[in-house]
């Protein structure tokens, strides 16, 4: 193995072990003491922590398991070795955390923090191209499969279950309000390590004064814009449609310079869900 390679893979399973212990933090310290979940195996463990007093980790790598048995034959064997270390760690981040008093007992605190933790954490492990099991590792087994689902609509169907069952179970519907916060807010929390908090927009802008948009634009705001040659399908005319990237402060000084060169300008403003090169993230 080479020095580079080794060093990928050392940071790696770096990865794996904070993340996990951010996952493990929020399980066992902010969302069970609250009796919370953001769905997948660790909602299911909850139940039976309830239930019969079993410890959340050790409930979790049981139920794991069959998951990984059957994994092995369906999935990359690299994700199915990172799969088995994400889970055992979690379990054990969790059993070891457990006994300590919770963060807090304040529901709404809880399904905040928890949700963001959590977040974090399965960004990291995800980064490094690791599962915990659960709900995400079923779906790449069932799309190994079956692909006719996607795995976040799969993902989503299963947690939607587990929080039912929860609140089914503790009778409370509270239960099942808060840990869907918690659930949103970890997919928030996914998307703002995997996309980054500067967020950039993409205009797309139709006007017979192209020419000098672009130039004001460059001169401005510095930043570029590319001609794309196009046709108006209904009018059967030529056009260049200038294509442009910048933040949200730059993209509302463009539309202003746009509006003041050319008011009947047609104006397509879309999110850009990443944006790399020259002048953005390298």
């Amino acid at each position: 193995m080479s020095k580079n390679k080794l060093t990928i893979y050392i940071k790696e399973y770096i990865f794996i072990i904070i993340g996990t212990m951010l996952m493990a933090i929020s399980s066992a310290l902010i969302l069970l003491p609250n009796q919370l979940s953001t769905g997948g195996f660790s909602g299911i463990s909850t139940i039976i922590y309830y239930l019969f007093k079993y410890p959340l980790g050790t409930s979790m790598i049981i139920l794991n398991i069959p998951l990984l048995l059957i994994s092995f034959f369906k999935i990359n064997k690299n994700l199915f070795v990172k799969s088995i270390i994400g889970t055992i760690l979690l379990s054990v981040f969790i059993d070891l955390l457990e006994p300590l008093e919770p963060i807090t007992n304040d529901r709404f605190l809880a399904c905040i923090y928890g949700g963001i933790i959590m977040g974090l954490g399965t960004a990291i492990i995800l980064k490094a191209g690791a599962s915990t099991g659960g709900t995400d590792l079923l779906s790449y087994v069932i799309r190994a499969y079956n692909n006719i689902f996607s795995s976040s609509s799969l993902i989503t169907i299963a947690d939607t279950i587990i929080i039912f069952v929860n609140i089914l179970v503790f009778g409370e519907v509270e239960i099942g309000l808060y840990s869907a916060i918690a659930i949103y807010l970890m997919g928030k929390m996914i998307d703002i390590v995997f996309e980054g908090i500067y967020f950039t927009k993409v205009m797309f802008i139709i006007s017979d004064k192209y020419e000098k948009i672009s130039k004001e634009v460059g001169v401005k705001v510095r930043r570029g814009s590319t001609g794309i040659y196009s046709k108006g399908m209904y009018t059967g005319d030529n056009k260049v449609m200038l294509f442009c990237v910048g933040s949200r402060k730059e993209i509302a000084e463009i539309k202003q310079i746009i509006k003041a060169i050319d008011k009947n300008a047609f104006i397509v403003t879309a999110d850009a869900r990443e944006t790399l090169g020259k002048g953005f993230s390298e």
